[in-house]
């Protein structure tokens, strides 16, 4: 992981979660925006698997356990395309709400695997 780039996805994804949330409690259903945003946290998930097998060769590897680390990010990666997926079957508002709760999730997921990247005790 990249320190940085994780920031960013945090600040997309919770961004993304909080516009969704506005969206869908103002009783708006998905919309092209909605989807953008989920679109947008998955492209930087897929960037960041990218990230996370060449950093290893690069002499970053995690100071914690490597595959608590990769569940963690493959089910990130899932859960996007699993919300818009509700979101285009559904079409209500709560639909755009589960879209918003599934980017906050994914801010808390990046959240843990930068601490387990970063922070965990070799």
């Amino acid at each position: 992981m990249i320190e940085w780039f994780t920031v960013v996805q945090l600040v997309v994804a919770i961004a993304a979660g909080l516009l969704c949330l506005a969206l869908g409690l103002a009783g708006r259903s998905p919309n092209d925006l909605v989807v953008a945003a989920a679109a947008l946290v998955e492209l930087l998930l897929v960037a960041q698997i990218v990230v996370a097998i060449a950093a290893p060769a690069a002499g970053n590897v995690p100071s914690g356990s490597g595959l608590e680390f990769w569940i963690y990010l493959v089910s990130a990666a899932l859960l996007p395309p699993a919300a818009v997926f509700w979101g285009l079957i559904d079409r209500g508002r709560w639909s755009t709400v589960v879209i918003g709760v599934a980017c906050l999730a994914i801010a808390v997921m990046l959240y843990r695997m930068n601490a387990i990247w970063f922070v965990q005790g070799v």
